[in-house]
């Protein structure tokens, strides 16, 4: 049982892990409430990359719209988590503002590089990475020696 228990934990911080790494190279954009202002309110990132804006329990409801329809996070709201993807093609500058305090100017902009050039090298399929095919093994090591192991009376 200890077996099994040990390879569950294996098994969900092995999948954990990778599914954390995804959102590692967003850039946040948070408020400033004191000042009505985007925190930071420029920002520069590549294609393939992902804004953020995170926000909660302002005195104020805020949102993030940009001036070319790109993104909206939807309508002003004290607690906000909106994310978006820049996919390939939308390099270039992007103006955004909160609607409701667009007068007083909470704006930024948010600066897109294009990606660089994919690389194409001839993948040798001779070679394939084991990760997944050694965690598989030993998962299934630790049921056949679950299974295997006599029972006690």
């Amino acid at each position: 049982m200890k077996y099994l228990f040990f390879t569950v934990l294996l098994l969900l911080f092995s999948t954990g892990h990778a599914a954390g790494e995804e959102h590692s190279t967003d850039v946040i954009v948070t408020v400033d409430s004191t000042s009505l202002r985007f925190n930071p309110s420029e920002v520069t990132l590549q294609e393939g990359q992902a804004v953020r804006f995170v926000w909660g329990g302002q005195a104020l409801a805020h949102n993030a719209v940009s001036d070319d329809g790109l993104f909206d996070s939807g309508d002003p709201s004290r607690d906000v988590d909106y994310r978006f993807v820049f996919e390939s093609g939308t390099a270039g500058t992007h103006q955004f503002v909160c609607e409701p305090h667009e007068g007083v100017g909470m704006i930024g902009t948010i600066t897109v590089e294009a990606a660089p050039p994919a690389i194409d090298e001839e993948i040798d399929d001779s070679e394939e990475t084991p990760a997944l095919s050694l965690l598989s093994s030993i998962t299934l090591l630790a049921f056949v020696a679950v299974l295997r192991r006599p029972i006690e009376e």
